[in-house]
Formats: C-alpha cells, sequence, structure tokens
C-alpha cells in the first residue's frame, strides 16, 4: 500500500511538472487550440473519425514510412492513441484544419513515441507532420509546424525538439530546414534509413 502511495506520488509530480510550466500559465493561453493564418490546430476529437479515415487511407500519406494506409480500426486505434497521450503527457499531436473549409488536411505536433532510438534522440519532443495530398504545395506544413513550435514554447517551455525523416522525402526535409532543424545522425528504422534531426530552444526574449 505504501509503494503504491509513493508510485502515485511520483506521477502526480510528473503531470503537475508536465501539465503547468511557468510560461504557460498565462491568462487565455488555451492548451487544446491554437490558431495560425490559414489553419487552426486542435485536439483531435471522435467526431474527427471520418476525416481521419480519409486521411489515412491514402497511400501518399505513408509514402516515406514503414507501413501502408490505415483501414477503419488502424484510423479508430491511432485516434485513441492520440488522446491517450494528450491525457498522460499534456501535448501531442493537432488535427489540423483549413480555416476556408473546416475541413481536416492534417496532422502536425509533438510526441514521446519511446523509438529507442538512444538518449539523444528518445530525451526530446518528436515532431511530426502529415499533410493530405489534396493541400500539399500550399505552405501548410511549415505554417503548422511552427504555430506548434510556438505553441509547444508556451506549453513547456523553450526546448529542444527532434525529429525523423526518411533520407529520400526532400519536401519534409525542406519544412525541416527551414524550420531550424539540423541532422545529427542517420539510422536504420523499421527496414528504411532515417535521418535525424535536432532544433535548438528558441531563446527567449
Amino acid at each position: 500500500m505504501i509503494a503504491m502511495q509513493n508510485i502515485q506520488t511520483e506521477l502526480s509530480a510528473l503531470f503537475v511538472d508536465r501539465q503547468r510550466p511557468a510560461r504557460a500559465a498565462q491568462s487565455g493561453f488555451d492548451f487544446r487550440r491554437v490558431e495560425s493564418e490559414r489553419l487552426i490546430l486542435r485536439v483531435p476529437e471522435v467526431g474527427d473519425y471520418r476525416e481521419y479515415c480519409a486521411l489515412l487511407a491514402d497511400p501518399e500519406a505513408f509514402r516515406w514510412t514503414d507501413r501502408g494506409p490505415m483501414n477503419g480500426e488502424e484510423v479508430w486505434s491511432r485516434l485513441l492513441r492520440q488522446a491517450g497521450h494528450w491525457a498522460l503527457m499534456g501535448y501531442g499531436i493537432f488535427a489540423v484544419e483549413e480555416k476556408a473549409t473546416g475541413c481536416i488536411v492534417g496532422e502536425v505536433g509533438f510526441g514521446d513515441f519511446r523509438r529507442d532510438l538512444g538518449p539523444k534522440f528518445d530525451s526530446a519532443p518528436e515532431g511530426g507532420w502529415t499533410i493530405a495530398a489534396g493541400a500539399q504545395g500550399q505552405g501548410y506544413a511549415t505554417e503548422a509546424v511552427q504555430a506548434a513550435l510556438d505553441w509547444l514554447d508556451l506549453r513547456l517551455g523553450p526546448r529542444r525538439t527532434v525529429c525523423m525523416i526518411h533520407v529520400g522525402n526532400r519536401v519534409s526535409l525542406r519544412v525541416a530546414y527551414k524550420l531550424g532543424y539540423r541532422a545529427f545522425s542517420e539510422t536504420e528504422y523499421h527496414g528504411y534509413r532515417a535521418l535525424l534531426l535536432e532544433r535548438p530552444p528558441e531563446k527567449s526574449s
């Protein structure tokens, strides 16, 4: 019983630390939503399921990964995983909504995915982004990732972030480099070669 109480105390301290950083304690800051010029980034909801099915059934969404398009069951599991990450970590992957249409055109954000790629990678929030094929070529990825980075600085405080990108995915690599990421290593991951990139924390003004 005492051991369980100690574990609960440690977990409570962890959640308080993650969910209430000093810089994010300003009034009016919405932890579940952020807006950029053309996009709304928000926590995924159950009602997003059908749009997520369309997004994640597109082979183009997985062109540079180790897996193929998702069926309905897999999409549902992904939504549950996203919700669980937000609940436990206090941050996660946003659904990206286009202001002009109200449609979901991708997902962007940061996670703790425990990829076992070493402490230099696994110790930092990992960025990831997917933009629907029909919405590509408009700069949405850069705009959304920049908004997510700004949000993360407020949520957790300025910190180093990382991302992992297939060596052949030149479009995502351009986005990453434009936003200040630089490669620090290369690895084999689930059958493909990937660059590991890092971005130093932005200096607070």
